[in-house]
């Protein structure tokens, strides 16, 4: 029931019922003093409090409830140390284009600006990567903030925003007023795209010989995955879909070409470097994807579509810049495209028959151990299988991420989590927590690394006590697998500081089973399946399955970083030039 406007209250009793009047059904946090005063009438509150047990792990977990429900996360900590600890998770959610809003308590205002105990000037600290902050030291202002938070966070370019509270605002009397609309001046995110662009990406759409589908997250943070696969098919072009846009597009569709960037597939890098034309949808030209940004698609036009106007032409000139919401952008392309086919037919038979034969000349793949022991990649393709298509793969950032994103099939957006920009160690376990909160009735994998998870593993207590049951499979190689790699490519195999004995200490099952999940081991190529379907046959507590894996397995292909995406490496040696291959 909501609470009338001009009802009396204090300043935290004010905080919850604007929270619950933004529609927030769950938040993530730990109190503490000057944060306090709200977790009174929390207590009483509907929203549903989860005590996690690192604020980090609030700010993942929020996280990745937001990638899966599409709506902004909530998390909140105290003064200090607390709000501090939710500085890399907001960091990661800026990068990755994550709705966030963090709560955070603040030292009373009369003491702002003394050193007082547990004080931090969060939001200065967080300013560089927040869509905006606010410090709110009158009670009244309460509301609104809030109102605004979710209105920042939720509109235009999706991003995290910070709202600081101090502690005599949450004490002090006010009246609760909702406001019944939200207008910020100076944003008004621009939705609709303009009629001239749409039409000349359409004239020159119709004009390329070699055009290519650049997908981003951006289309997932739309809903505009459907929007996508009609105008793919419309012009019959090749598609490819970044790490963070992996679902977008099914994977197993005839068009898509796979992941491009520094490990992605041969046919997508190379079908991206021989272009005519880029139809950017929602990507950014991050460097993992362009590698040396000089040689990238050189003789590519671009069309570049996005709801953020700073993203044009900051890494690459667009010829045609397309300002709006990607699903009204594609929607309004679709009718503006047939029309200008039908006049101008392109025919993309050889450009489609020279990447298809890429495709199945170089499809992803993996060696078998001599020794006897587990390939990572073949554990990873076993949980896409026997879990299935429907369920959601949250990693962790190294080899296993790049595993993850390469041997499991993504048909459905939402279904692959991972902290992409900010590359953020740790995320898998609370991010995974956040999914099974946002759905959950869905299968929930986090696949982490033995190095990942030692840093955040301690939620799954959160878990086992909030009948949270994620599964987790931790590919275990005992190293920090992707420095190792490098090591092993770049520095002579000198592999300072990358080894952890993680297949000695700590023993991740007898972990597992003191944090109150289900602890179990894999060492046997044959006995993958068998693990796997165990772990899935569990499902009213965590389960934890260490796969102890071989130690030397690498991820291919690979573009150095800093080097051209026509450098591409498959298994040490580069990939065949383009222009000699027999297509």
């Amino acid at each position: 029931m909501s609470t009338p406007n001009g009802t009396a209250m204090n300043g935290a009793t004010s905080l919850v019922k604007s929270l619950e009047a933004a529609g927030v059904d769950v938040m993530f946090g730990i109190p503490g003093g000057a944060i306090l005063p709200a977790y009174d009438p929390i207590f009483d509150s509907t929203i549903r409090h989860i005590l996690v047990r690192h604020e980090q792990g609030a700010g993942h977990a929020a996280t990745g409830y937001a990638q899966v429900t599409g709506r902004a996360g909530v998390c909140i900590a105290t003064s200090g140390p607390g709000a501090t600890n939710l500085v890399t998770p907001l960091a990661d959610a800026a990068m990755d284009s994550v709705p966030l809003v963090a709560i955070t308590g603040q030292v009373p205002s009369a003491a702002i600006g003394t050193d007082a105990f547990q004080e931090a000037d969060i939001r200065g600290i967080t300013m560089p990567f927040t869509k905006h902050n606010y410090l709110i030291t009158n009670p009244d202002d309460i509301p609104r903030a809030i109102a605004e938070a979710f209105h920042i966070a939720n509109t235009g370019r999706p991003g995290p925003v910070l709202v600081d509270i101090a502690k005599d605002a949450l004490q002090r009397a006010t009246t609760f007023n909702w406001p019944s609309t939200v207008s910020l001046a100076g944003y008004h995110p621009h939705l609709e795209p303009d009629s001239q662009s749409i039409s000349d990406a359409a004239a020159l759409i119709a004009q390329s010989h070699r055009p290519v589908f650049y997908v981003g997250g951006g289309v997932i943070k739309a809903n505009a995955s459907r929007e996508l696969m009609q105008l793919a098919e419309l012009l019959g072009a090749p598609v490819v879909t970044t790490l963070m846009a992996l679902g977008s597009f099914p994977a197993s569709h005839p068009l898509h070409m796979g992941m491009p960037g520094m490990h992605g597939t041969v046919s997508a890098v190379t079908a991206l470097q021989k272009s005519d034309l880029l139809i950017t949808l929602g990507a950014r030209f991050d460097d993992r994807v362009t590698g040396k940004l000089s040689s990238f698609a050189v003789n590519a036009k671009v069309i570049h579509a996005d709801i953020d106007p700073a993203e044009i032409g900051k890494n690459r000139f667009a010829d045609v810049p397309i300002v709006g919401d990607l699903k009204a952008t594609i929607t309004a392309l679709i009718p503006a495209l047939r029309s200008a086919l039908s006049k101008n037919q392109p025919d993309l038979s050889t450009w489609l028959r020279q990447v298809n034969h890429l495709k199945s000349t170089y499809p992803l793949g993996f060696d078998i151990p001599t020794d006897g022991t587990i390939s990572p990649q073949y554990v990873i393709q076993q949980l896409g299988k026997i879990s299935g298509l429907d369920s959601i793969f949250v990693a962790g950032v190294g080899q296993h991420q790049m595993w993850a994103s390469q041997f499991i099939p993504y048909e459905k957006p939402r279904t692959w989590l991972n902290s992409g920009g900010l590359g953020t160690m740790g995320y898998s376990v609370p991010a995974a927590m956040g999914a099974k909160v946002g759905a959950p009735d869905t299968t929930v994998w986090s696949i982490d690394g033995d190095g990942c998870f030692q840093m955040t593993n301690q939620e799954l207590v959160t878990c086992a006590l909030n009948n949270i049951p994620i599964k987790v499979a931790i590919i275990n190689n005992e190293s920090l697998g992707m420095v190792r790699q490098w090591q092993t490519l770049f520095y002579e195999g000198r592999y300072s500081n990358t080894s952890l004995e993680s297949k000695r200490i700590p023993d991740f099952p007898k972990l597992a089973d003191a944090m109150g999940c289900v602890g179990l081991s894999c060492d046997r190529p044959e006995d993958v399946d068998s693990i796997i379907e165990k772990a899935m046959s569990i499902n009213d507590q965590p389960v934890v399955v260490d796969f102890r894996v071989h130690r030397d397995a690498m991820v291919w292909p690979m573009v150095a970083a800093g080097t051209s995406n026509d450098e591409i490496m498959i298994a040490r040696e580069m990939a065949p030039d383009w222009d000699s291959q027999e297509l």
